[in-house]
Order: C-alpha cells, then sequence, then structure tokens
C-alpha cells in the first residue's frame, strides 16, 4: 500500500509542477525530498501533496481491506527542512532505508534527537 501511495504522491506532484528527488517512508510517516519552483512554497506544496494523496487512498478498492472503516487521513502537521546539494545523496540513502532505519529506533525518537541537536524549537499548533 505504501508503495503504491509513494508511486501515486510523486506522480501526481508531477502534473502539478513539484519536483519529488524521492520519496519513502514508514508505517507512520513520509519522507519527500523535494526542489521547490521560484513561485513555490513549502505550505502549499504540502497542502496539495497530503490533501489530493488523502483524497485519492480513499478511493482506492484495493486498500478498503486494509483502511476497514477507517478514513486514510495525514496529520495536520509536517516538518521541513531544507538541506545543502553537497548532502543530497546522503539524504536519498538516508530516505530509501527507511524500513531498516526504523528498526532500531521510532520517528518519536529520531525527531526528539533531532530536534535537540539541532536546537529546533517545537512549535505546537
Amino acid at each position: 500500500m505504501r508503495k503504491a501511495l509513494w508511486q501515486h504522491i510523486k506522480e501526481n506532484a508531477k502534473e502539478k509542477g513539484i519536483f519529488i528527488d524521492f520519496i519513502n517512508g514508514y508505517s507512520d510517516h513520509c519522507h519527500c525530498l523535494v526542489s521547490l519552483g521560484v513561485d513555490q512554497n513549502i505550505q502549499k506544496i504540502m497542502q496539495l501533496i497530503k490533501g489530493e494523496s488523502s483524497f485519492w487512498m480513499n478511493k482506492q478498492e484495493q486498500f478498503r481491506d486494509i483502511l476497514g472503516s477507517n478514513k486514510f487521513e495525514w496529520q495536520d502537521e509536517y516538518f521541513a527542512v531544507s538541506v545543502s546539494e553537497s548532502v543530497i545523496e546522503k539524504i536519498r540513502l538516508y530516505i530509501k532505508n527507511q524500513e531498516e532505519h526504523h528498526k532500531k529506533k521510532t520517528f518519536n525518537e529520531e525527531y526528539d534527537e533531532f530536534m535537540d541537536k539541532y536546537k529546533f524549537e517545537r512549535f505546537i499548533g
């Protein structure tokens, strides 16, 4: 189900002029390496990706057994950081290896470590 969703997100983004360089995730999150165009901003991109992909997922008959009576939806929040060109290959590898990576550490553990390491403030909307 995840692989189908990632493929759909990438294809739909391309149709909307959004360049997703790499996409993958785990059971509770998705990572997208996105290159923003000059007239794009992260808020609008995320709104388009999350809104349309939720709508698409809920229309897919092949996922009815998995979702049951639940509707697929993303959480309201998202987390975005910019990365230097010099680390793009490292970021792709990190995104590619999500399943292996999260056998050792949960997303929440990783998120907390990242926030502490780089001294980001936590905003709760």
